[in-house]
């Protein structure tokens, strides 16, 4: 996400998807330039390939948009790109999907908190920290660190919503 579409979880009508692909390509090989990480072409793919769908993407789906009728990436290669990714911040894991999206926000310190639409499969992220601040606390109240919380919310998005005169 740009900027600009943070306040809404989900890009707005008209979002410019090649803009925002190309600032979070341009954004991670500076991070990984002022961190002294390797930013490899295949990383650097699978991250564009990840933004270009601008929708939980699966391992295999990246693997099969990485065959280029030449030769095809194997798997744990596709996963070890896609761990440093997550890793750094550049990419969300969706673990209910299996999937990866983006994120416009590495090395920001925030929470994940997604909204999976169960119509259409679109992911919108909040970062809203009273809802990272309650789940600590509730947790703490029971003697329980919580590492890194991710909560997956399941509903139907506002187009789908709209579309379904729900």
């Amino acid at each position: 996400m740009t900027p600009s579409d943070r306040q809404e979880a989900f890009p707005a009508l008209g979002h410019n998807h090649k803009a925002c692909s190309a600032d979070a390509l341009a954004a991670a090989e500076e991070r990984c330039k002022s961190l002294g990480l390797r930013f490899t072409p295949l990383r650097r793919r699978v991250l564009e390939i990840v933004w270009n769908r601008h929708s939980p993407t699966g391992a295999y789906d990246i693997l099969e948009e990485l065959h280029d009728g030449k030769r095809s990436a194997a798997p744990p290669t596709v996963y070890r790109a896609l761990d440093f990714l997550v890793e750094h911040g550049f990419v969300h894991k969706i673990e209910s999907l299996n999937a990866f999206v983006g994120c416009g926000r590495a090395g920001e310190a925030h929470t994940g908190q997604f909204l999976i639409c169960e119509s259409c499969n679109q992911v919108g992220e909040l970062d809203d920290p009273e809802i990272a601040g309650l789940i600590e606390k509730k947790a703490a109240g029971l003697g329980f660190k919580v590492g890194h919380p991710t909560v997956e919310i399941i509903g139907l998005c506002r187009d789908c919503v709209t579309t379904a005169n729900v």
